[in-house]
């Protein structure tokens, strides 16, 4: 009896010591996770940078009268492309024309006077010289002369203001185009002191296109050109992601850069240009502006392997245990979303967590 006692009790324990051994190795096995990994290879790359920009015309000139009247008629419609020179407006041309008339009349007074001044000059320069009249009497007539040839010169400058004054009420198109928006109507009443421009002539056969980058970025890409001059000599060309997602069928060339930091943004302001042949691209869209950098042999790593608290950076390491360590590592702030270039704390050849690594705690062994 006492036998069987002791022989159910063994088997007990070791039944239990055998479940215990179980458990452990299964908690054990479920404690490692498993994470791709990846070795940091030392390679080229081009990471491409996005941008925000705003499409502006290379020429956006708002049209103002330069004669005030009532707007007799419109000449274009929105969006209608048109020639340098080319009539836009009508302004009332009445009081205009009437000025010129009497401009014209007021001129050929003038004249009159001066043609009877001359006569009178040189009627009182035979007396004097026959010594008929006095010295006096010639030199009025000759201050009467030089008065009738300065109302002469008044009147043509008057004719020619008239003229011009005419000329205005006829709104022409400053530049080769497309004509904006048209707020005003016939009738409305305009004038160079109105709020508001006639329209905008936008030349939109070339577009420029704005954007802004960081300083730091600008700073960066500045020191490995050598200068700012050199940098925009040696600018890639940058391709443009319209609002609907597509890319751009041209790419733009970088031209200027400023030459000022904004103080409320941080950042630098260029300007690229992209040719616009087909006039898919308007004056006042938006769109990204997509800038690409080549780097010669750096080491790169997927941003899925970085982790970021608060302004430091930091890969989890793994060793031939598999035990994964966290180490705090430089990265370039360029970089396309999808990779990392690392500047310091790594070595080329070393193995990483590559996806995940926000999931990883120091010292955790993982599974490759």
């Amino acid at each position: 009896m006492r036998k069987n006692i002791k022989f159910a009790v063994v088997s007990a324990l070791v039944m239990t010591a055998m479940l215990c051994s179980c458990g452990g190795k299964k908690q054990q096995e479920a404690a490692i996770v498993e994470f791709k990994t990846t070795k940091v290879t030392q390679q080229d790359v081009t990471l491409n940078s996005k941008y925000s920009a705003t499409i502006r015309g290379r020429q956006d000139i708002e049209v103002y009268p330069q004669v005030s009247g009532t707007l007799q008629r419109l000449c274009v419609t929105e969006g209608q492309k048109v020639s340098k020179g080319q009539t836009l407006f009508i302004i009332d041309q009445v009081p205009y024309q009437a000025a010129l008339n009497t401009a014209e009349a007021a001129l050929k007074a003038a004249q009159a006077q001066e043609a009877t001044a001359q006569l009178t000059c040189e009627s009182r320069k035979q007396l004097f010289d026959k010594q008929v009249v006095s010295e006096f009497d010639l030199q009025t007539a000759q201050n009467t002369l030089l008065s009738a040839k300065a109302q002469v010169a008044q009147a043509q400058a008057q004719l020619v203001n008239a003229r011009n004054s005419l000329s205005y009420t006829v709104v022409k198109s400053p530049a080769n185009g497309v004509v904006g928006t048209l707020p005003y109507r016939q009738g409305a009443l305009v004038g160079p002191s109105m709020p508001q421009a006639l329209t905008t002539v936008s030349d939109n056969n070339q577009m420029y296109v704005y954007f802004s980058m960081n300083e730091s970025q600008y700073l960066a890409l500045t020191r490995k050109a050598g200068s700012a001059e050199k940098l925009i000599k040696a600018m890639p060309a940058v391709q443009l992601q319209l609002v609907d997602g597509s890319i751009y069928e041209s790419t733009g060339t970088v031209e200027t850069a400023s030459g000022v930091v904004d103080r409320s943004t941080g950042s630098v302001q260029l300007r690229a240009v992209f040719n616009n042949p087909n006039h898919m691209l308007h004056s006042g869209s938006t769109g990204n502006v997509i800038f690409p950098v080549e780097y010669k042999d750096v080491l790169v790593v997927p941003a899925t392997a970085v982790v970021q608290t608060q302004d430091k950076h930091k890969v989890f390491i793994v060793d031939k245990d598999g035990v994964a360590h966290s180490k705090v590592v430089d990265i370039l702030p360029q970089n396309n979303g999808k990779e990392f270039i690392v500047t310091a704390g790594l070595e080329a050849g070393t193995e990483i967590v590559a996806e995940g690594a926000s999931m990883v705690k120091d010292d955790q062994k993982v599974k490759k």
